[in-house]
């Protein structure tokens, strides 16, 4: 019983760490863009060696970092992201040709998944202070985000482009800038 108490904590840790990964495929999914699986496991390795050391670092001591603080430097994070969606929006409106848009390379790739990770970050902090095994939350992590990448792609470029069209970047720009508002001031 333990050790399904064990795997139940570190799932639904790895569920929680990742709806900003979800939000992040979908924003993609709208523009038009998919998330290979080269960049996929960028994102799904770094998010998951940012966790397993915040993990580590609950386990060994927790007066290191306050969650507190982790949190609210995920949030800037997230708030971030959702800028520089909004503005990758509002720079297309204003310019008379449509570009293409592109997908980052490598150190930008890199870049998205280290801003993730933060977010991940103070609650991995929680988590290792809590007793969730750190092999079991990094695995669950990584393979949370590699299901949440196509997860969020499906919903940017299915749900979001019928429904919303062109807004589906703004939109999740938006709701990116609101979940980091969220934990900074909550």
């Amino acid at each position: 019983m333990k050790l399904w108490t064990a795997l139940t904590g570190a799932i639904c840790f790895a569920l929680a760490c990742n709806l900003d990964t979800v939000l992040l495929a979908a924003a993609y999914g709208g523009r038009g863009l998919s998330i290979s699986p080269g960049p996929s496991l960028v994102l799904a390795g770094v998010t998951t060696l940012i966790t397993a050391l915040s993990l580590l670092l609950g386990n060994a001591a927790t007066a290191v970092l306050p969650p507190e603080t982790a949190e609210v430097l995920g949030g800037l994070a997230l708030v971030g992201i959702g800028c520089w969606f909004l503005l990758d929006y509002l720079r297309g409106r204003t310019e008379a040709a449509e570009e293409e848009p592109s997908s980052p390379g490598l150190a930008g790739w890199v870049s998205l998944a280290a801003a993730l990770a933060v977010n991940n970050a103070g609650a991995g902090v929680a988590a290792g202070a809590a007793g969730i095994p750190t092999l079991a939350a990094a695995g669950s992590n990584f393979l949370v985000t590699l299901v949440a990448l196509p997860l969020g792609h499906r919903l940017g470029c299915g749900a979001a482009e019928r429904l919303l069209g062109r807004y589906a970047l703004p939109l999740s720009g938006g709701l990116l800038v609101l979940l980091g508002a969220w934990e900074v001031l909550l």
